[in-house]
């Protein structure tokens, strides 16, 4: 069997009293898209920059690629890539002499031709940075961590103010990066990013990983259905309203049997002729997952 990629036991980092990393364990497969998840100050970038190497921890056991981060060797940076929020480069060279410049650093770097194909800057690569778009610069800045050929790339929050088409753009990147065998360590406070880019996500709250898993397992353990349309008005009651709610001129019931309670509704409604406008039925998401597990505010999910 392939060894893990990162191997994590009882991981602990503590400020004074404060436990920032309160005994987590994790495991991220060889080749696979993870996705650690978490509000902020629930750990979540404590723990990532000490699988970086790049704070020490407190106690437990780590092992990414089989070195332990902490000893800061060559040889564990050789087969890392990072790539932070935002790279500062040098705006005056173009796409390909900026990959160059950085797989100069490496001994055995990818070819700069399949860097530029895996991160779709074909076009773009005898362009000046400064010309580059924001999404074009996010994908150099992923260019920029696979210039020594990584078995591992931490991705940080990659699509962090990015558009939708931008947005669609880097997630196929990211499974070109899939496709192309590299383990790609994920974080976004994007839910629909992580839900469709993610073979497994964990989630942290207060310096604890409360749940783990492949997002349609998660998603699965909660059966709640929202099924919600226009309020009628003055039109017949409708049925089962003691267990709806109104929100924005709204009715919105939440059911564990939508089959059922779609039935008990449109029978009724079209018993006496009423339309149930916009009727909307919305199963569980990774987002209410995650909600529900961090007990995170809706502001701090990105839409």
């Amino acid at each position: 069997m392939t060894a893990p990629a990162i191997s994590v036991t009882d991981l602990r980092k503590s400020y004074g009293e404060l436990e920032a990393v309160d005994g987590i364990d994790l495991e991220v497969a060889a080749g696979e898209v993870f996705a650690l998840l978490g509000p902020n100050g629930a750990g979540k970038t404590t723990t990532v920059e000490i699988l970086e190497g790049h704070r020490e921890r407190t106690s437990g056991e780590v092992s990414v690629l089989g070195h332990d981060p902490g000893r800061n060797e060559r040889a564990f940076k050789d087969r890392v890539g990072i790539v932070l929020q935002e790279t500062g480069v040098e705006r005056y060279l173009t796409v390909a002499e900026v990959i160059d410049l950085f797989r100069g650093y490496y001994p055995g770097p990818l070819p700069r031709d399949q860097i530029i194909e895996i991160v779709g800057l074909e076009e773009k690569r005898d362009d000046l940075v400064r010309r580059l778009s924001g999404g074009q610069k996010r994908r150099l800045d992923v260019a920029i961590g696979l210039a020594g050929d990584p078995e591992l790339l931490f991705l940080d929050e990659p699509t962090t103010g990015f558009d939708p088409a931008a947005r669609r753009g880097a997630w196929e990147m990211i499974r070109n990066l899939h496709a192309a065998g590299k383990t790609v360590f994920l974080t976004t406070h994007y839910m629909e990013e992580a839900q469709r880019l993610a073979d497994r996500v964990a989630i942290i709250a207060h310096g604890k990983i409360v749940a783990e898993g492949a997002p349609a397992n998660l998603i699965g353990r909660e059966k709640r259905t929202t099924i919600s349309f226009a309020d009628p008005g003055d039109g017949p009651p409708i049925p089962v309203r003691e267990i709806a709610t109104m929100s924005g001129g709204n009715v919105v019931i939440e059911t564990d049997e939508p089959t059922k309670m779609l039935h008990i509704l449109t029978s009724w409604a079209a018993e006496r002729g009423v339309e149930l406008e916009g009727l909307m039925v919305a199963p569980v998401t990774l987002e209410d997952v995650y909600l529900k597990l961090t007990g995170a505010s809706e502001e701090e999910v990105v839409e």
